[in-house]
């Protein structure tokens, strides 16, 4: 019989479920909605729910399996303790809910770890991804938010309180955009799917009635990150400078990462990674602007060459359900 790990992956929408085996094939899948801030379904409600769902997807496996263990990611979620705290964009956002023990009654003889979502795609990559092999890299997660993950020599950093490599949380704009976590200008509030949206009606207002772009003609549920990055992909000047400012500040933030951990890699996994190129190249460039030269190569007369050691990459999960096999490298990882 096979071994296998649940892989849940807990979104602002939906939860996503995995079978994963020890080489990172997810045998079989499902998912089930979030319920939303207005609902009024408690976390104890959902934890059942989706521990419901967790048995279905056993007898829907091809062959039978053996379940060792389960791994979550979630919004804000403390792998410290085992709980998710006050998750801004998660109906219990003003509660610390103690997910693993939830759970555990309904496995009472698995093994049952939680990580901060973001966290759990690092593992993934250092698992399965391009980061096998490396001790020290950086996993930023673009989506509704900005998530991260910062392994140093072979382990995540999580702090003496669980939660460190918040650095969607950076502040980059004094009293800037509002954030969900109750501040102004923190990173996430400029790179992330939701993000760029704000910095392209921003740009709209400012070039409106100077510049053609296909934006214009766009309702406000249109304008996508996809949306965008297809007509900047047209050569739309508008979307051409959100991509621009949103690489810009990407960049900033990156180099004062680099600064403080030194990577060999950093790796952008989700939605807004799918942009390529667009996103890629201004943020390199501003990587390069704002780098320290302690962290750029050499060339073999001594002299600095403005481009930093550690490597800006894609994620190689950004086309697999990356989130699911990162919940469940968190078992699989630790055995």
């Amino acid at each position: 019989m096979e071994k296998v790990v649940l892989g849940i992956d807990i979104g602002a929408t939906s939860a996503k479920l995995g079978l994963v085996d020890s080489a990172g094939n997810i045998l079989v899948e499902s998912s089930i909605p979030t319920p939303v801030n207005t609902s009024g379904v408690s976390a104890a409600d959902f934890v059942k729910s989706l521990c419901e769902a967790a048995f279905v997807l056993q007898h829907q496996a091809q062959a039978p399996v053996e379940l060792i263990g389960i791994g979550v990611g979630a919004p804000n979620a403390n792998y410290n303790k085992g709980t998710i705290e006050f998750a801004a964009n998660l109906p219990w956002q003003h509660e610390i809910v103690p997910f693993v023990e939830l759970m555990q009654a309904y496995f009472p003889d698995l093994t049952i770890r939680i990580t901060n979502d973001a966290n759990a795609a690092a593992i993934g990559e250092m698992v399965y991804g391009g980061a096998k092999g490396m001790k020290d890299f950086v996993s930023i997660t673009l989506g509704t938010g900005l998530g991260s993950g910062i392994v140093v020599g072979g382990e995540l950093v999580y702090g003496c309180d669980g939660f460190a490599g918040e650095v969607g949380h950076f502040i980059m704009v004094p009293n800037g955009r509002r954030c969900g976590c109750g501040r102004q200008g923190c990173l996430e509030t400029y790179v992330s799917a939701t993000g760029l949206k704000q910095t392209a009606f921003e740009v709209m207002s400012r070039r409106y009635f100077t510049d053609k772009s296909l934006l214009k003609a766009a309702s406000f549920n249109e304008i996508t990150p996809k949306y965008i990055a297809d007509a900047a992909q047209q050569g739309d000047s508008i979307a051409l400078e959100v991509f621009e400012k949103t690489g810009e500040m990407l960049g900033l933030a990156l180099a004062n990462i680099v600064a403080f951990s030194s990577p060999e890699a950093i790796f952008l996994y989700g939605g807004l990674a799918n942009a390529g190129d667009l996103l890629l190249t201004p943020t390199r460039k501003s990587m390069r602007d704002n780098m320290l030269k302690n962290f750029c190569k050499r060339t073999d007369d001594g002299q600095f060459v403005q481009e930093p050691n550690a490597l800006l990459l894609l994620s190689k999960l950004n086309n697999k359900n990356g989130s699911v096999l990162g919940a469940a490298a968190l078992v699989w990882h630790k055995k």
